[in-house]
């Protein structure tokens, strides 16, 4: 006689919620932030930073953490700078990306369409944050890095600029569930202090 097979729906294949740590190749910083921010595990935490680690991601961190570093741009919302666009919005570009990170949580996706073409990187644009902090760059004017940052900013992926926003303000704990301390288990290689 032929015996019954039970399906559960543990055996078709469904996941529990938060148990893949895979990523795209070249993942955005933000992917990997917010996939390290949802483990409640310690450990868990710590083998995604590891997984990805790139030393895009460790700038934002160094930036962010060690307190010997220090902004050179002014702190607060950022003021907004395209021409193409001042008649359609008024407001900083702090807002307008907000506005653009709530809209990417109302369709529950990580892209804008047709707006993402040809977006940016923290990861392809790291190379250039020391023209932000002191001791960096400090021949440039204020107005020159200002003009900078704004750029690099309105070439960012919305989600990449909101963690740049944050960085720069020392604040990126407020958004995602990292700590200095979980930083440093995971990239002991990381020496803070002295840099400014």
């Amino acid at each position: 006689m032929p015996t019954k097979t039970v399906v559960t729906k543990k055996s078709v294949g469904t996941k529990s919620k938060g148990s893949s740590i895979d990523l795209p190749a070249n993942p955005f910083i933000f992917e990997i932030l917010n996939l390290t921010s949802k483990q409640r595990v310690t450990s868990k935490k710590i083998e995604i930073l590891r997984k990805y680690e790139h030393p895009s991601l460790k700038s934002i961190f160094i930036w962010n953490f060690d307190e010997s570093i220090v902004s050179a741009l002014p702190p607060g919302d950022v003021p907004y700078a395209a021409l193409e666009e001042q008649n359609s919005f008024s407001g900083t570009l702090s807002e307008k990306i907000d506005d653009a990170v709530s809209k990417m949580k109302e369709i529950e996706s990580n892209s804008l369409g047709s707006q993402d073409q040809g977006r940016s990187s923290i990861r392809k644009e790291y190379e250039k944050f020391y023209n932000f902090v002191r001791g960096g760059n400090d021949g440039l004017s204020s107005l020159r890095r200002e003009t900078m940052f704004i750029n690099i900013l309105q070439g960012l992926h919305p989600l990449e600029a909101e963690i740049l926003i944050l960085t720069k303000d020392k604040k990126l704990q407020t958004k995602y569930k990292i700590t200095k301390e979980l930083v440093t288990e995971a990239y002991p290689d990381i020496k803070w202090g002295g840099r400014s």
